[in-house]
């Protein structure tokens, strides 16, 4: 314990508490949208608050302290942005069932030891396209939010481009900064909204469609283990931590399992934020760094328990804001995702099928667009690919016909 003690630092605690703040600055706006387009009651979303930040709370502080590394844990903001278009349409209690099944199927995968072998098989431009197309409109909405509200939207992309350029690891920290003071200044911020109150967890009780399994549960799936695992533990390869893969996705599919009921939709490793811990600006000895995500970690923690007055927060602000904040927090992601998406030049018509229809939106025999982007895109490629017999030489050794 006392080692453990003169391992902590004042950079290590402000890496873990900008890393958690970023979170809540972009991620966030995404769960407020789909719990809005859903309709959820305040209570049922303050739940889902709740048990996405004390999830990523204990096993960011857990996690760290047990493999002393900088383990910073979040919830899947793709995954987020799939329900906004899916929750309208599935009932939560099918969609909390849908959650207890791709939280099951990644713990499948932590526990077996497969996750390398099954990520290996999936074409990576696909999983990339899909994503894409999930994001899509996120960023589109970034600029169909300037008819009603020009003035705050052009000052948050402004203020996202400087700071892309002089500070870009805190380029959406800065949207958040510059958004709430207009609005705050300009008296658009409805603070009659404002509470101060503690979380309340709100159980639902699950139900089990196919429609809900297909359409939420396998993007899901592909979601978490290709676009969040996958580069979670790249990050951490290219800090120099060999921490085994198996055992933070097990404990991430089980904490998200326990907690689906209340809300969460899932929880992995963060990437973008992660950078933040596993670098030199937490500490200059890798060793020790392992205390920024236990500081992360313990802001979740406290951030979840208040998390009445987080939604109160968010409902204050005009749409636009939250509009605008969504897009720009997600520009890294969608920016990286049509990159994979068209980095293999074989497989850029099988991406492009995938991309075109999961952002189209369209919705067929009850499933969703997500879901049929992947078997589009998946069935481009395999006849893309599908090798041509080889010809057949008569004993003379002339082609027969």
């Amino acid at each position: 314990m006392k080692t453990i003690l003169q391992d902590f630092s004042l950079s290590a605690l402000v890496a873990g508490f900008i890393a958690t703040l970023i979170s809540y600055a972009g991620p966030l706006v995404i769960i407020f949208q789909a719990a809005h387009s859903a309709q959820l009651s305040a209570a049922e979303l303050s739940s889902w608050v709740w048990a996405i930040s004390i999830g990523s709370g204990v096993l960011g502080v857990v996690l760290s302290l047990r493999f002393k590394v900088p383990l910073v844990i979040a919830w899947s903001a793709p995954g987020s942005a799939l329900l906004v278009a899916l929750l309208p349409d599935i009932a939560f209690a099918e969609a909390v069932g849908a959650y207890i099944v791709a939280n099951l199927v990644i713990l499948l995968v932590g526990l077996s030891g497969a996750f390398d072998r099954i990520v290996g098989k999936l074409p990576p431009a696909i999983s990339a396209a899909m994503l894409a197309g999930i994001l899509f409109s996120f960023g589109t909405g970034l600029f169909t939010s300037l008819k009603s509200q020009p003035l705050l939207v052009l000052a948050m992309f402004v203020s996202y481009l400087v700071f892309k350029r002089i500070a870009p690891r805190y380029a959406v920290l800065a949207v958040l900064v510059c958004g709430v003071s207009i609005a705050v200044f300009s008296g658009e911020m409805n603070s009659s909204a404002l509470v101060v109150g503690l979380a309340t967890p709100v159980w639902t009780t699950p139900a089990f469609s196919w429609n809900a399994v297909l359409s939420i549960s396998l993007p899901l799936v592909m979601v978490a283990l290709t676009g969040q695992f996958v580069p979670g533990i790249a990050v951490l390869r290219n800090d120099g931590y060999q921490t085994p893969a198996s055992p933070i996705i097990a404990s991430n599919a089980l904490t998200s399992l326990m907690l689906a009921p209340f809300g969460c939709h899932g929880l992995n490793l963060a990437a973008i934020t992660a950078a933040i811990c596993t670098g030199r600006e937490a500490h200059d000895d890798p060793r020790k760094r392992y205390w920024a995500g236990v500081c992360g970690g313990v802001l979740y923690l406290l951030l979840g328990v208040f998390g009445a007055t987080l939604v109160s927060l968010f409902t204050a602000f005009p749409a636009a804001l939250i509009a605008a904040l969504a897009g720009l927090a997600l520009f890294g992601a969608i920016g990286g995702a049509l990159a994979g998406a068209m980095s293999v030049p074989s497989d850029r018509e099988a991406a492009l099928i995938t991309f075109l229809v999961t952002a189209s939106g369209m919705s067929f025999l009850g499933l969703s667009a997500a879901f049929w982007g992947l078997i589009f895109g998946l069935f481009a490629h395999l006849l893309l690919h599908l090798r041509r017999p080889a010809p057949q030489v008569s004993r003379a050794g002339v082609q027969a016909d």
